[in-house]
Formats: structure tokens, sequence, C-alpha cells
């Protein structure tokens, strides 16, 4: 028989024999009913949201990034162009809850004309981490915008590796997440050291926390800083497993845990039971490491919040850094239930927790850090006129090396090796090329971010307030963002002495802004 019809007649028998199987099994009733054809349903399911990405979906429809949003990371990250034109083609007048930023006719900070102008701009925090509370090392992190927690385990090994060596580029933290440092975690970039649960990195042979551990690591690795992992807005109150067969070698000796073993992170810490206890926690690593020490935390309860502040506002001991994670999910996969509607979103969950440490005279002491799609401008500023004083990046920094929200972050086959242990899949992310990629978008981020301040008529987007910001509530009306939390006259905005230094380095001697000089007869 000719080659052309044997391979005919092979194909066919291939569907008959598939065909066959789908009328005798019990399982699918699609596929009983109608065999080979049902095929296709699972088919265009499985590609779906590849077809909905590229196809179907308008610029501004798909979650959690629209098209928008991601072509503006990606352009940003490769230093294109990353404007828009004709005007905006969102539905700004019947969306209630689109924030509009006020700008000023006139102010003291004039933004330069140059379209380049501010790509390489440092952007400090306006508050000195670990200063209020005298510890030992106290810094003025050089970045308002870093790196958020994602552990080594749920990113790749060229993934941490390429976010290291774009914030050692861009001069921001690199948050660990709380799978431990790894040696992909020491290429240069500065380190927020994540605890978790489970004290990966800093644990005995019986999973308990060890404070000589921790000490080493910290003595032997680039930490800044130390975060109490408390929850995380992907699945607040849940704990983790990362199963047997992704815990490599490297994994097992980042994180202190056996190779091969299902690596458990408990839902609840064994070192403290409350929030005094909490307290007790963090003081003691303060002293023993010198580092500032804060805490993250979605939020839900506001009782915890409240017994916190109080202790805190009663005594001598306090935490150095608040970072409030949003509801709205991130990279960690959990329930579905978890990532929809446990937790508050980002806005309201950390206006509340701003005014419980607000009234209680505390907001200026404390070093406030914001996460959840937090990433994009105008999400910053807004995050910034609440009382941020740091915002961190996750899934846009994930996006700027290389991440197609194909959404498979928890099936170890991402297409682009980011979040997959899958070495044929993480050969074709470079880290060197991709770390590029990260430092240019948290640079162009900055530089969006000096230029909306700018335009507001400030040095700094940390000295934006809430004022400043409007809230559309329908197609004739808006609140103030102030009246929109209740936020009281300050609220937001760092310390008298604060303003004045953060101003003094963002304005230096230099002059402002890119105008021709005035002509004589110019008045005033």
């Amino acid at each position: 028989m000719p080659l052309l019809p044997r391979a005919a007649a092979a194909g066919l028998g291939a569907l008959a024999a598939v065909a066959v199987r789908d009328l005798l099994q019990r399982e699918h009733t699609l596929l009983r009913n109608y065999p080979l054809v049902g095929h296709a349903r699972y088919l265009l399911e499985s590609i779906g949201p590849e077809l909905r990405q590229y196809l179907v979906a308008g610029n501004n429809e798909e979650r959690p990034f629209t098209r928008d949003q991601r072509r503006w990371v990606y352009a940003s990250s490769k230093r294109a162009n990353n404007y828009f034109s004709f005007g905006t083609d969102n539905d700004l007048e019947f969306t209630a809850g689109y924030p509009v930023i006020n700008h000023r006719t006139f102010g003291p900070a004039v933004p330069a004309t140059d379209v380049h102008a501010g790509q390489d701009v440092d952007l400090p925090c306006a508050k000195v981490l670990g200063a209020a509370r005298g510890r030992a090392a106290p810094f003025r992190p050089s970045s308002v915008v870093n790196i958020s927690a994602m552990s080594f385990g749920s990113l790749s090994a060229q993934a941490v590796e390429a976010l290291n060596r774009g914030a050692a580029l861009a001069g921001c933290l690199h948050n660990t997440g709380e799978g431990g440092v790894s040696r992909h975690h020491r290429h240069g970039g500065d380190l927020v050291f994540q605890i978790g649960t489970a004290y990966f990195g800093c644990r005995d042979e019986h999973g308990r926390f060890d404070l000589d551990r921790l000490k080493d690591l910290v003595a032997g690795a680039p930490v800044r800083a130390l975060e109490i992992k408390l929850s995380q807005g992907a699945k607040p109150g849940l704990g983790g497993v990362l199963p047997a067969a992704k815990v490599s070698a490297e994994i097992a000796a980042a994180r202190g845990v056996p190779e091969g073993v299902d690596c458990i992170s408990p839902s609840r810490h064994a070192e403290f039971s409350d929030a005094d206890s909490l307290l007790d926690w963090v003081e003691l690593l303060a002293a023993e490491t010198g580092l500032p020490v804060g805490i993250k935390s979605a939020v839900g309860d506001m009782a915890f919040w409240e017994e916190l502040t109080d202790l805190m506002a009663a005594g001598d001991r306090g935490v150095d850094f608040v970072t409030v994670d949003g509801g709205e999910g991130g990279t960690g996969a959990a329930p579905l239930i978890f990532t929809d509607s446990v937790s508050l979103p980002f806005q309201l969950g950390f206006a509340r927790v701003y005014a419980t440490f607000a009234r209680k005279g505390l907001a200026e002491d404390v070093v406030f850090v914001g996460a959840g799609k937090l990433g994009l401008p105008d999400n910053a500023v807004v995050a910034f006129a609440l009382g941020c004083d740091m915002v961190n990046v996750g899934r846009e920094a994930m996006l700027a090396i290389g991440c197609i929200q194909a959404q498979k972050c928890h099936t170890d086959t991402c297409p682009t090796g980011v979040a997959t242990q899958n070495a044929w899949l993480t050969r074709g992310l470079d880290p060197e090329l991709k770390s590029v990629r990260a430092a240019n978008y948290i640079s162009t981020l900055r530089r969006d971010l000096v230029k909306v301040s700018e335009a507001c008529g400030v040095a700094h987007p940390g000295l934006i307030d809430t004022g400043s910001v409007e809230v559309l509530t329908g197609r004739t009306t808006s609140s103030p963002l102030r009246e929109v939390y209740d936020y009281e006259p300050e609220w937001g905005l760092p310390s008298p002495a604060d303003r004045a230094a953060i101003t003094a380095l963002m304005t230096g001697e230099a002059p402002e802004g890119g105008s021709a000089p005035p002509s004589p007869d110019a008045v005033g």
C-alpha cells in the first residue's frame, strides 16, 4: 500500500478508536453523546483565556490586568513608547469609584517637558525605616517602588534571579517571600527577608524557629529588614503546600526542609499567639539582628489592629513598618472563594488600618507599604495619597520579565518559565536580559510617579494628599478621597520634618522644569 493511503488509514483508525472509547466511557456525558466532536468543546475551554486575551476581549475588559495595563508594563520594561493616544477609552462617567487626580495650575514643582525626563530619577522613601524606634541599622529605602514577596518555589530560579538582578539595577528592595534566601537571591539586590509561619530559612530540623540560624542568614546575605508574614491577599488565613515533586534539592536547601517531601506552611505562627506576644517577638528580632522589623497582612477583622495600636501607644514596643496586602489576590495559588471574597480590597483595607494608627498618633512613626495592583501609576498615586510610603509590585514585575497572564501559576505549566519549576519551560527565560526589563519597568513607574507628583504641585508622591484625588460617584458627582475614607486633615502625609527632608532631597539645587527663561517683561 502506498505511504499516503497507509497514513490516511492509520489516521482514520485512530479516530475510530477514540470514537469507540468515547461511546463506551461513562465519565463525560458530552463525549458519550457526541463522540469526537465533543473534544472540540474541551479544546476551546482549555485555550479560552488565550482566545479572549488576543481575539475577543476589549482593551479594558480583562482581569486582573487589562490589555492596556499589560501593554503599558511591557512597553515600559523595554523603554519603548508607552504613551496612549486619542483620549481615554475608559468609561469615566459611568464608573463609580473611578479616581481622578487634580493637577495644580501653579505650584512650586514644575514638571519637565522632555519625554525622557525622570527616567532614572532617584525616588527615595520619605521616611527613614527603623529611625522612629531607634533600631541599630535604620536606613532610608532608596526607592518607593520595590519588588513584592514571591518565593523561590512559586517562582522559578531564573525568575528570582532576574528580579534580584533587576532590583540591583533599579536600586530597590527585593522581598524574598517566605521561601527563604536561595543563591538566586544573591545577585546584588538588597533583600527584605520574609518570615512566614514555617520559618523557612531560619528553622531547625524539627521545623521550629531558630534565632541563631536567622542571625547567621542575616550576617551572610544583604538583608536590610525583616517582615513577619501574618497573611497575604491571595489566601488570607490559610497556610500552603509546595508538593513534594516541586521540592528540589535547591528549594529544600533554601527552605531548610527535606528534599522530595511535601513542604507545609501552617496557617498560624508558633512563636506568638496574639498582638502582645507578637510585639515581644518583634522586639526580640530587632534587638538580636539590629534590623527594622515589620509585619505583612491582609485586612479582615479590625480588632487585631486596634489591639496592636493600643499596645504600641501605651509602651515602648512596636513595628517599624506595616505592609498591607489587598484582597484582590496575587501570585499565590488559592481556593476561588479566598481569591474572590476573603479580606478587604486594598484601598478599603489600607484606609482602615492607616486610620487606626493615625487616631492613636502612631502614623508618622511607621512606614506604610502597600501591595495589590499598585504597580500601575493611577493605583499607586491613590495609595500614596491614602498614606503609603512605599508600594510593592508583584504581578506587574512578573509581567515585566515575560509573564503573559496565562493564569497557570498553580499548574507548574507557566508557558514563559516565570512561575514553574519545569526545566524545559524555564530555559526560555534569560535572567540577564529580563533583569534589565524589570529595572526599566520600575524606573518608568518611578518616573510617572514623579511626573504626577509635580503636576499636583509637590516634589514626591508621598506628599500627594487626599485633597488631590477625587472619586467619581456617578456621571455628575464626585467626592474628595478624604471624604470617601473619612480622613482627617494631614492624614496620609509624613511628619513636617520628613516632608521638609524629602523635598530637599528631591529638589536639591537643580533648576526645576524645562521651560525657557521668562521674558524681560514677565510679571511676578
